[in-house]
Order: structure tokens, then sequence, then C-alpha cells
């Protein structure tokens, strides 16, 4: 499992806008105290809200891992961001990126990491081998967030509801599975690249046996609905062998992502799918709260519909971005 020393420089190189810099700017704000500062070249448009520092200036700091929080315009890594890297790695920090192009085959940048002793984290491919997973009985606890869609929420949701957990004093650790959340949280496995035969038995080392009272928040991914992608999912979710899972919907989109017309399932026929596949591994699996995604409405319309979907399912149910998870935590700390 890949593990990625803090405190971060974010590199948002040349980011044409918020959107393009979104993985750096995720990891500011989910852990600012693990940023020394963000590192923007002429005509970057995204800012994660950062002290601006050069190389230098963060290795004074105490950065140790530069973070590519942005994306290639081109889809290559041009000449200039590779001396950067290798300057930074001259100057003692790691490298940890979730591009498609690996950073550890270029070739200057290679040889500069292992001159100079560093680590090349490319977290979309993963590190060393997996067991097939066993489904047997682990200590501790462990919620799941699943969904509807591809792209909805689940990773905010999570990193939601391990920060609302933690200020009630529980005991819970984020559990990143793929490449945004691995920035994020420092360490993980990016499932969509594990082989299928070995998802379960990942996710099972991702969060194994704990201490009777630790939660693992694991992170969701695509939808066990999906034709596309409900391979890892179904993977995922045996593996997590989860007490509890928090449906995640977006409230506004109709069709699912990549799929053209086909439309978005029903939370009630995606609760009862999830419920099925976890049980595999865990009979007393449920899902115990819904977290909507209702960046597409005005306050009122969004508040109308949480109260709606709270009142037609019986459950807790939050838009963690504007209620918190509170609602779902009480939950939690009951089981």
């Amino acid at each position: 499992m890949l593990q990625i020393r803090i405190p971060y420089l974010i590199f948002l190189g040349e980011a044409h806008d918020q959107l393009a810099g979104k993985t750096g700017v995720g990891v500011a704000e989910w852990r600012r105290e693990q940023c020394v500062g963000q590192l923007r070249l002429p005509g970057c448009q995204a800012d994660a809200g950062l002290p601006d520092l050069t190389l230098e200036q963060a290795a004074e700091k105490g950065a140790k891992t530069l973070l590519i929080g942005t994306t290639v315009r081109g889809g290559r890594i041009n000449e200039a961001w590779q001396q950067l890297m290798v300057r930074a790695l001259e100057l003692g920090m790691d490298i940890a990126s979730g591009l498609h192009d690996r950073v550890g085959d270029l070739p200057a940048v290679r040889e500069a990491a292992a001159l100079f002793h560093r680590t090349i984290h490319d977290v979309r491919t993963p590190q060393g081998t997996f067991p097939v997973g066993t489904g047997l009985h682990r200590a501790g606890k462990r919620v799941l967030t699943v969904g509807t869609d591809c792209s909805i929420g689940k990773m905010y949701t999570g990193l939601a509801l391990e920060r609302d957990m933690k200020a009630a004093g529980m005991n819970a650790t984020f559990r990143a599975t793929g490449q945004t959340g691995i920035l994020i949280a420092g360490s993980g496995i990016p499932l969509d690249a594990v082989v299928a035969d070995f998802i379960s038995g990942a996710v099972e080392m991702l969060c194994p046996a704990n201490a009777p009272d630790h939660w693992d928040v694991v992170e969701g991914q695509a939808t066990v609905l999906h034709p596309s992608y409900a391979g890892v999912t179904v993977g995922l979710v045996m593996g997590a062998q989860p007490d509890a899972m928090v449906m995640v919907h977006h409230a506004t989109r109709a069709t699912m992502r990549g799929l053209g017309d086909r439309p978005v399932p029903g939370i009630a026929e995606t609760i009862a799918a999830h419920e099925a596949c976890a049980r595999v591994t865990n009979p007393a699996a449920k899902v115990i709260g819904i977290s909507l995604n209702t960046k597409d409405m005005d306050e009122k319309a969004a508040m109308d519909e949480i109260a709606r979907t709270a009142d037609r399912f019986g459950m807790p149910t939050i838009d963690p971005a504007r209620t918190g998870c509170g609602p779902i935590v009480a939950v939690l700390k009951g089981l």
C-alpha cells in the first residue's frame, strides 16, 4: 500500500481553471494542515488557497513531497515540468502523481530519483501484489460509501464522514481507493488498476482487522448497477465487508455517466442491490443513511429534497457540503 510523505507542496502548473486543478485543490481542502504551499506557473488560473512558493522556499519549510495537483495539457508531461521534478528530487522531495502518464517512466526524472534516493509515487499504479479475497470475518467496523452512479460524491462523503466522526470522538480512518483519495489520505490502493481476481483481497488488506471500536471509512467506487464499472464495485463491496453503507445520489442527474441515455437507477433498487452484494461477506450489512449531492440546486430546493428523501426512506439524509454528516454519525455511534 502506498505511503506518501508529508507535508506536500501542491503543484498546479499552468491549470487553465479551477477544475483543471481539482486534485490539488481537493488535497488542500481536506488536508490543509499537511500542505506548506502551492507552486503555480505563469498563466495558472487555479488557486488552492495556499501560499505561493518556489521549490527552494518549500524545501526550507520542510516539504517532503511535490504533489502533482493538476492535469497535463495535451496529454504529455512537458520539459519544463520535468526540470521542476528533477529539481524537487534534488532538494529532497519525493513526487506523487495521479496523472495517466507515469512520472516514473520519464528517464531524467527516474534517474534523478535513483541518484538522490527519492521515491516516485504514480498512484494510479498498484504497488506490490495482493491476495485473493477470503470473506472471512475480521474485527473492527467499516462503513462504505456506495452510490447510484460514478462521480457523484462518494469520496467527498467519506472524507466528511471521517471528519465528523472524529469530531464526535469516534476512532475513524479514511481508506482511499482512487487516485485523488490516495493523494488526500497519503495512502491507499487504486482499485480500478488492480487485476479483477484480487480486488476483494486488496480491499481486505486496505482495511484489515482492527480494534472493536475502530471505524474504517472506505471510499466507494462506481455502483454495482453500472454496466461499465460494476466489476470494481462488486469486489470493493465484498472485500470491505461493511457493517454500514451510506448511499450517495446526485439529486439532479438523469442519466448514468458515460452511458448515453441510460437513466440513473432509483435509490431503492440501488440500496437493494448493494445490500444483497454486501451480505455475501457480512450478513448484517445494511444502508443506514443517504447522502445527496445537491450542488446544482438552490438552498431551499436542496433542503426540501433532503427532507423528502429522509421521509421517503425513513433514514437520515444529508448533503455533507450543506448540512454535515451529524445524523448519520449518530447512527454509526449506536452500531
